[in-house]
């Protein structure tokens, strides 16, 4: 479990930088320059996401069950996960009315695939993980659209072909991930 912890602790720390000091990262980008910078964030984020697969992983071996989850919960599961990858591609999507709605569609999708699967998995290690990453997704979603509020930032408008967009490449990749990727990787099929 130390190492899943460490994991954790490294990968959201980093990716925490913007939300908890923009000063700090701002320095760090003049300092090394925007490809250093973003040298320096992507080795520390692969640092800290081998750790969390290797420490789940172990951790896996000798689960400590919180609870068992109730049958049929791995349906709203799929549905959250679903949603969520509409959010992740409206993230990336140009041209869509669902950035500019939700602001940091990201975070909400990272936060609502973290709910879905502490709703499917009661073990400790499950518990930390999706934990962290549900905590993660709604503060920070919540700390940047405080952020745009105060800045005045808003987000271009979009257009139903750009909301169509984001939600047939989040759909295809979430029916990829669901039916292949998932019982490849991750060693579970998420719909039986």
């Amino acid at each position: 479990m130390a190492i899943l912890i460490l994991g954790l602790i490294v990968f959201i720390g980093v990716h925490s930088i913007r939300l908890v000091s923009p000063s700090w990262r701002d320095a760090q980008l003049a300092r090394f320059g925007e490809h250093g910078w973003k040298g320096i964030y992507s080795v520390a984020s692969l640092v800290g996401f081998v750790l969390i697969v290797w420490g789940y992983g172990l951790a896996r071996h000798t689960p400590i069950v919180l609870w068992t989850p109730p049958f049929g919960i791995r349906h709203l599961t799929a549905l959250l996960v679903l949603i969520a990858f509409v959010l992740i591609a409206a993230a990336y999507v140009p041209g869509n009315r669902i950035k500019r709605t939700i602001g940091h569609p990201m975070m909400v999708g990272v936060a609502l695939w973290a709910l879905g699967h502490l709703l499917a998995n009661g073990t400790l290690n499950a518990v930390v993980l999706f934990g962290v990453f549900l905590v993660w997704g709604a503060v920070g979603a919540l700390i940047s659209r405080g952020r745009d509020a105060t800045a005045g930032i808003r987000y271009p408008a979009g257009t139903l072909a750009g909301d169509t967009k984001a939600i047939i490449v989040g759909l295809v990749a979430w029916a990829i991930f669901a039916f292949a990727l998932h019982r490849w990787l991750i060693g579970v099929s998420p719909l039986g």
